[in-house]
């Protein structure tokens, strides 16, 4: 089946229904396209006085909720999700692969091959959603210490990986992306991750990062790193001036959102040197849940913890920012002020 389109909107054929539904609601009158422009498959709709209408952030609920049978221990959960409060950007750390295998008495990598299922779910899930990235810790450049086989192991599931999935990625429209030092990796693990970006490089849904031999410093290194050299090359040395702007728009991640969300398994209280810069306002969700052990479940309840928050980037809330409250505070302190 071919995609469709709306506009200049680019429907994949696993949302074809979505396509005949939003061109029938535009025929009626009841939405009109603003831009159409094409933002990795999303578009947005303005509601008029004939009557509400769908957004293509509910059909991609919606296609979640279909996939999820009555009974379901999870349906429950993806009803309550509020769809226009998503996070636009979910960061993972995946940790506990070897304490899994572990407790288990089986060998590390046996928690890594583990690791492979919960992947796919994440990625599908998070897809289905209506997410627009997903950005997953795979192998930091940290990880090179540990042992060499373990190491050769965890390149050996990438590309079993890559090839497995990709039919996965294709269906639910998802662009793979890798972000960190790729020099440095197997030139058989590099041919692969090309071929898979460039099959994936025409969709798009949801944008999935790989964080493959990343370090967050190392990341801000590179992007400082680039900024003198064009400099250099532009004449611009002796006049360069570095603000967030320009670092930002020179990081790995400069064609995403920061995240919103960031979640961690295993317990671990500590980010582990992972989008330092992008984070600064992302919301933490810790979860005792090994990695291997992750579920759609999992997912879902991080995504209603998230939404219960009042996010303020360092501002007040809306009630203790309003002008009321804030004649109240002036009014509490006048005692204390008069009595000093």
């Amino acid at each position: 089946m071919r995609s469709q389109r709306v506009g200049r909107m680019r429907i994949p054929p696993r949302y074809a229904q979505l396509g005949a539904d939003l061109r029938g609601c535009a025929l009626r009158g009841d939405v009109s396209l603003i831009d159409g422009s094409r933002v990795r498959g999303a578009v947005t709709l303005r509601r008029t006085a004939v009557q509400p209408c769908c957004t293509i952030k509910d059909y991609f609920m919606k296609a979640l909720l279909e996939s999820l049978r009555s009974g379901d221990k999870d349906l429950e959960l993806a009803r309550a999700i509020d769809p226009a409060r998503l996070p636009e950007h979910i960061a993972i750390i995946m940790d506990g692969n070897g304490r899994w295998a572990g407790r288990r008495f089986l060998p590390r990598v046996a928690g890594h091959k583990a690791g492979v299922g919960p992947v796919r779910v994440t990625a599908e899930t998070c897809a289905r959603l209506g997410i627009k990235v997903l950005t997953l810790y795979a192998f930091s450049v940290e990880n090179w210490k540990r042992p060499r086989h373990e190491v050769e192991t965890l390149w050996r599931l990438l590309r079993y990986y890559l090839n497995q999935e990709l039919p996965t990625l294709q269906k639910n429209d998802i662009r793979l992306q890798v972000i960190g030092r790729q020099d440095a990796l197997p030139p058989e693990v590099r041919r692969e991750l090309d071929a898979t970006i460039d099959a994936t490089s025409s969709n798009r849904g949801m944008t999935l990062n790989l964080a493959i031999n990343y370090g967050g410093r190392a990341e801000i290194v590179d992007a400082v790193n680039s900024i003198l050299d064009m400099a250099r090359l532009d004449g611009r040395i002796h006049t360069l001036k570095l603000d967030e702007d320009l670092i930002a728009t020179s990081l790995y991640t400069a064609s995403c959102p920061d995240p919103d969300l960031l979640i961690r398994t295993s317990g671990e209280m500590r980010i582990s040197n992972f989008l330092l810069w992008q984070i600064a306002y992302a919301e933490l969700y810790v979860t005792e849940t090994l990695w291997p052990d992750f579920t759609r479940n999992d997912l879902l309840l991080a995504v209603l913890e998230y939404q219960k928050r009042e996010r303020r980037y360092g501002g007040l809330s809306a009630s203790k920012g309003s002008p009321a409250r804030a004649a109240l505070d002036e009014e509490s302190l006048q005692p204390a002020l008069h009595e000093s």
